[in-house]
Parts: structure tokens; sequence; C-alpha cells
């Protein structure tokens, strides 16, 4: 994927490897903190913002690896393309489309919406309208799912901006009051048709972000198509237990999720996303 020229997001929280901030008994951010961010070449607004909401600040150690840094700078770029994307299909539909911030953490992070561990894998707070991931997950996309290449993590955001895009639309909302209401089963089959239109969704972003920037490189969309197969229901079930258990599916089998991304892909036609989720054939 030809992301290195693409410019880099201004919505990122980098929170990785931050442990508490440096206080005065009344709770402020001391000199010596801010001085810190500054020199490792960090906003310090976001320290304070992150104050203000509660979160971690300045780190004790803020040391980065270099390999994690490469992935942040792709996935700063991956975000600026999706706010191109979306701003653009917004405007030509007379909405307004307002940008979630991706917050890259390390082990651990608060959120809105609770906290949450590396475990849980990337995830999108609605609270906070954040996106939240730990750049170790591409090396569990490797390792653990075998899907490789940098198009397969941009996939991954592009599928956690498409809840972004449901939020926006309230589409979020009105499942989760329904998912609220519904026993465990019926639950799991409106979650599983979330996460297919997030698919539908980041296939729509890819199919704007080829024809503005043209960043496809041979082999990236086999490799989103990989990913989106690999992270399947029945087949991480099937690795974890031995078996699969359909009913207890809350992303979508492994041909479903290939099926909507290829879909999205394919059509670049956000109006088919909503129109098939509100048919119930997503």
């Amino acid at each position: 994927m030809k992301w290195q020229n693409l410019r880099r997001s201004s919505n990122v929280e980098d929170r990785r490897g931050l442990g508490r901030p440096a206080v005065f008994a009344g709770g402020g951010v001391t000199v010596i903190g801010i001085i810190i961010y500054l020199l490792l070449g960090r906003d310090p607004g976001a320290l304070l913002e992150s104050l203000q909401n509660g979160d971690p600040g300045v780190a004790e150690t803020v040391q980065t690896d270099p390999h994690e840094d490469v992935l942040a700078a792709m996935s700063s770029s991956v975000l600026a393309s999706t706010e191109d994307v979306w701003s653009g299909i917004f405007t030509q539909s007379g909405l307004t489309y307002t940008n979630p911030k991706l917050v890259l953490f390390t082990g651990g992070v608060e959120s809105a919406c609770g906290f949450a561990q590396t475990a849980s894998g990337p995830f999108y707070c609605s609270g906070d309208r954040k996106v939240y991931l730990d750049l170790g997950f591409f090396d569990e996309l490797v390792s653990r799912f075998g899907a490789s290449g940098d198009f397969a993590q941009a996939y991954v955001i592009a599928h956690e901006v498409g809840h972004h895009v449901q939020n926006l639309l309230g589409t979020l909302d009105k499942v989760h009051q329904k998912m609220e209401s519904s026993g465990e089963r019926e639950a799991n089959k409106l979650s599983v048709r979330l996460e297919l239109q997030a698919d539908f969704y980041a296939g729509i972003w890819a199919h704007f972000a080829e024809q503005a920037t043209a960043i496809l490189e041979k082999g990236d969309l086999e490799e989103a198509l990989n990913a989106a197969s690999q992270i399947g229901d029945d087949r991480m079930q099937k690795k974890s237990q031995g078996y699969v258990v359909p009913d207890a599916f809350t992303h979508g089998s492994s041909a479903q999720r290939l099926k909507w991304f290829k879909k999205g892909f394919d059509s670049g036609d956000p109006a088919m996303a909503s129109l098939l989720f509100e048919q119930g054939n997503i």
C-alpha cells in the first residue's frame, strides 16, 4: 500500500507507554511533565486533554518501539484517508462528517466505554467517538491469524471507522437499543449485522481511496480479503475451541466478512449499505 506520501491525520492520540502523570498535590500537571512531552516531539495539548478526560497522562517511560513507530505513521495516514473519503461522501449527501480520533495505546486503556486491555482487540467507543488500537495487534494478525500486509492493517482501521460512520448516522444507537431488549441469540445476530456493515463501509473507503490517491499495490486487495476471512467467527472458534457455534457469532463468518468488504469495494455505494441493512439483508 502506497501510504508514505499521504497526509497524516491530526486526530491521533499517542498514549503508548503512558503511565501515571507527574502532578502537584492539587492534581495539576508538572512543568517537568510538559517539558518531557515537548522534548519527545509530542503535543502537550493531548496530555491536558487526556487528563481532563480522566485518562493517564505523562508516562514514567515514554520510549516507543521503532517498528511500532512505522505502524503508527501508517495508521495516521490511513485515518487521514478515511477522513477525506467520508467527509466527501457525507458532503454529497448533505451531511457533515465529524472526524473520529485514533488512540494508540499499550497494554490497556481507559475510554468512555470503560477500561479495555490489548486482548480485547481494536475497538470503537461511541461514547467518546474514538477508535482504540494497540499496534501490537498488527503483529498478532500475522502470528495468530496469518493475515499479513499493510493493507490488512488498513482494513482493520477502516472497519473501526465504519462503526464511527454508523454512529454518526444513528445506526449504532438504534441497534444497541434493540440489543438491550433482546435475548442473547438475537443480540448476537444484531451484532453480526453491525460488524458486516462496518466491513461494507471499510470496502467503500478502499474503493474511494484507490480512486483518489491510487494507494493500492499488487496484492493489497488480497491482503484485506484474507484479513477479513481470517478473523471470521467460525475460524476463530475453530482455532480456540475446536468447533463452531453459529449462534454465538458476534462478528460474522469468514465468508460473510469477505463478502461484505468486497461488496463495498466493488460498489463504492454507501446508500446500498444503508438500504441492505434496513432491509435486513446484511
